[in-house]
């Protein structure tokens, strides 16, 4: 069985579960009875390893729920740039 989501106008987000490939167009809402249209999604990556759900999980957090911060985050150093040879400090540098 495959989870199928369709929205309604009035209200909103609704779930219906059917055998793959069974699933029509249009649904009646359960609520209101009225025309709800099927809603296409990306592929469920359940079978990702935990890194790449965690990312997914906090894109998906981010467009509901976004970070609310006080400051901006502190900047970071650079390394120091390395001396170059001095043996090397006549030749041509590009």
């Amino acid at each position: 069985m495959a989870t199928y989501a369709y929205r309604c106008d009035s209200d909103g987000p609704i779930e219906v579960r059917r055998p793959i490939g069974t699933a029509p167009d249009t649904v009646a809402c359960p609520s209101c009875g009225g025309p709800s249209a099927r809603v296409f999604s990306p592929p469920m990556l359940g079978l990702a390893d935990r890194g790449r759900m965690a990312v997914i999980d906090r894109a998906e957090a981010s467009g509901s729920e976004p970070a609310v911060v006080s400051s901006p985050p502190p900047s970071r150093r650079r390394a120091p740039a390395a001396r170059p040879d001095p043996r090397t400090r006549g030749l041509p540098r590009p």
